[in-house]
This record gives structure tokens, C-alpha cells and sequence, in this order.
């Protein structure tokens, strides 16, 4: 049975193809700059990567080519060797709290979160339509980032601001990242054989959101009504006063747009380091002895280090593991010793040689046989996590 996942963003779109149950992957892509100049895809098959540039004007441009690579790679013979096709949606407010077959019903409800994410939920959608026109018998799945996190109760959900915003307008914390916490929560709790696991995940990447994990639920996590709340990132603020905004439109005649775009692309990581919101450049900077870079480190690693020691406390200290993925978590050992070096008073302790060596693939564990909780290191699989979410639907 083929399931493929597709994952648009504003203007880019990955792709893996799975065999399932197998789980075997068939070939996998990803389109770049989609909408812009430049734009480029590349595909892999049986280990190897192919790069090819491309004019990609929209999403379902790089639906037909993606479409046609099945074709020419000799993964399918037909589309209606297709199962699934199962999208990851941005954006399903408090609608949806699993994957969900997507009709056009369904897909009416999903464009009107629009402006909840404004530069995702229109890429998604034209995807969804694009293989809904293509490939008409294969079940399209919608798998939302924001599914997982609507366990979380309203007393950890609901905003401090006039409750009406709530009613009227939906403002409250949704949570995002949600197929990746959902699939180390589903991974260490097969670890752990604990399916009620208690867990704090770290998915810190370009973006960057910590979950606490009660009885293999989320009760909580560090993104919000959008995904620049929370920890540090990439490009991203994460937490600040909000008066922030008001002062820099009075005081450096700034629009909000402005200030906005700042927040969202010119903060965080980059912001902090003026060096570059990728943590390989910033770490690089530090050994040349780059002061600014090093600040950066440091309030980054402060900002995880807080969302940690909160969750630890709401999960009443009760946790049967605290886990790092995605491309920092999985790959910036120089991050998580600092972390866990922090979090000493809470009886986590880091074994430094295991750390250095468990990066590029590697997954393990991190801490000393004398830590009061085991530290892991286990890579994400959103897609896998989608297909299987597919699977299940439509047996």
C-alpha cells in the first residue's frame, strides 16, 4: 500500500513516499523557492540524490513535477496505485484534534483558518485540490500541526486578555510541531514500553517548541497562537513584552509591519548573533571567539532551560524521560550538555562522552546511569508519523 506525505510551506514542499505497513521509503524530495527566483528540487532514491533546477511558479507546479519523478523513477506505474496522500496542514484551530480524510466539506473549514497562518493555510490547500484533481481515488488526509496539543486544558490554553477574544475570535494557544511531538511521544513510549509515558519533548530546529507529555498526552507546550511564541529560534523572538512593539513604532518610526517582520525574521538566532540564524555559523563564530555569538548561545540556551524547569514542575517532577530531536536537538551536543548541565539541580546529568557522539543520525542516550532522568536523542519523522496516521484512516 503507497502512501505518500507531502508537506507544503509557504514556498517549499518535501515529499516522501512510503510502502506501508513496511514503512519502506520509496523516494523522498523537496522543492525550494517555490514562487520565486531560483527554484530548484531535488530527489532521492535508493540512497541517491538528484538536484534539478526548475521554474516553479506555485504549488501545483511542483505537484505535476513531483507527480511526473514518480513516474520517471519507476515508483508507480499508475495513480491509482496510490492509497494516500497525506497533507500536513498547517492550521485546524479547535476543530480537529486527529488526522482527519479530507473532503470538500472538510476542505472549506481548513481555508477558513487562513488567517490564523496566512502564509501556510493557502499553500496547503492548493496542494490538497492540485492531488484531489490528480489522483481522485487516492484518500487525501489532512494531518495537523495543531491536533496533538488539543489535549491541553483550557486553564493552560485560554490567554489572559479580555475573554471575549476567546469567543469571538478563537484567540487562544493552539501548539504547533504537533506530528513531530506525537511521534517521539508514540517513539519513547515503545522505548519505555509506556504507552501513559510522562516526557518532556525539545523539537528544536529553525523553528524550536518544547511539549510536556502526560500519560502519553500533551499537556502543555511552549508555541502559541502562532508559532513565534515560546523558546528562542532560528529567526524568531520567541517570548517578549509585548510593549516591545508599541515603543520601536514610536521610537524608530517603524510600522508594524515592520516590527512584525522583525520579530519573525530578524530575531532570534540571527538577531542575537548578527552572525546568521544557522547554529553551525554561530558555533563557528563562538571558536573564533566571537563575543556576540556567544551571548546568543547563551540566552538561547536560557530559554530552553526555562521551558524545562516549568514543564518539570507541571508534570509534579514525575518524568519518565526528557528527549532532544530535530536538527539542533538531534545534532548540537554543545547545546544540550549546557541544558542538561543546567538542569543539574534537577537531578539530570549529562554524559558528556555519549553526548559528543550521538549526532548526524546517531540516536541514544545522553545522560549517566546516575541521572534521576534519562536523557534521549532520537530523530523526528513527521512524514512517517503522517503516513501512518493515513494508514489507519483508511483501513
Amino acid at each position: 500500500m503507497k502512501v505518500l506525505s507531502v508537506n507544503a510551506g509557504s514556498s517549499s514542499l518535501k515529499f516522501k513516499m512510503f510502502e506501508m505497513p513496511e514503512e519502506e521509503v520509496l523516494i523522498a524530495g523537496t522543492f525550494e523557492r517555490i514562487g520565486g527566483k531560483g527554484s530548484f528540487y531535488r530527489v532521492t532514491i535508493n540512497g541517491e540524490e538528484t538536484k534539478k533546477e526548475a521554474e516553479l511558479k506555485s504549488h501545483s507546479d511542483a505537484v505535476e513535477i513531483l507527480i511526473q519523478e514518480l513516474f520517471d523513477n519507476n515508483v508507480i506505474e499508475s495513480l491509482d496505485e496510490l492509497s494516500a496522500v497525506a497533507h500536513r496542514l498547517v492550521h485546524g484551530g479547535d476543530k480537529y484534534p486527529n488526522s482527519v480524510i479530507l473532503d470538500e466539506d472538510a476542505l472549506k473549514i481548513v481555508e477558513s483558518f487562513k488567517d490564523l497562518a496566512p502564509l501556510h493555510v493557502p499553500a496547503n490547500v492548493m496542494c490538497v485540490k492540485a492531488f484531489m484533481e490528480k489522483a481522485p481515488n487516492a484518500a487525501q488526509v489532512g494531518c495537523f500541526d495543531t491536533a496533538f496539543h488539543q489535549t491541553i486544558d483550557k486553564e493552560r490554553y485560554i490567554y489572559p486578555v479580555p475573554f471575549e477574544w476567546y469567543e469571538k475570535y478563537k484567540v487562544r494557544k493552539y501548539g504547533f510541531h504537533g506530528q513531530s511531538h506525537k511521534y517521539i511521544t508514540e517513539t519513547i513510549g515503545n522505548i519505555l514500553n509506556n504507552k501513559e509515558v510522562n516526557a518532556i519533548v525539545c523539537h528544536i530546529g529553525q523553528g524550536a517548541s518544547i511539549s510536556a507529555i502526560e500519560n502519553g498526552k500533551c499537556i502543555d507546550t511552549s508555541m502559541g497562537f502562532t508559532p513565534n511564541s515560546g523558546v528562542i529560534m532560528g529567526t524568531r523572538s520567541g517570548d517578549i513584552d509585548y510593549g516591545i512593539i508599541k515603543y520601536m513604532m514610536n521610537e524608530a518610526g517603524m510600522t508594524f509591519d515592520e516590527v512584525d517582520r522583525a520579530l519573525n525574521k530578524e530575531s532570534g538566532l540571527l538577531g542575537l548573533s548578527k552572525v546568521s540564524n544557522d547554529w553551525r555559523d554561530v558555533d563557528a563564530a563562538i571558536t573564533e571567539g566571537n563575543k556576540q555569538a556567544y551571548l546568543a548561545h547563551k540566552i538561547f540556551v536560557n530559554s530552553i532551560v526555562d521551558y524545562i524547569a516549568r514543564y518539570y514542575v507541571e508534570l509534579k517532577g514525575q518524568v519518565d524521560a526528557l528527549v532532544f530531536t530535530a536538527g539542533l536537538g538531534e545534532n548540537a551536543h554543545h547545546i544540550r550538555r549546557m541544558v542538561i548541565d543546567r538542569l543539574n539541580c534537577l537531578g539530570f546529568e549529562c554524559d558528556r562522552e555519549a553526548n559528543d557522539n550521538t549526532r548526524f543520525g546517531k540516536e541514544g542516550i545522553i545522560s549517566t546511569s546516575n541521572s534521576k532522568i534519562p536523557v534521549y536523542v532520537i530523530g523526528t519523522n513527521e512524514e512517517l508519523m503522517m503516513a501512518r496516521d493515513a494508514l489507519d484512516l483508511i483501513k
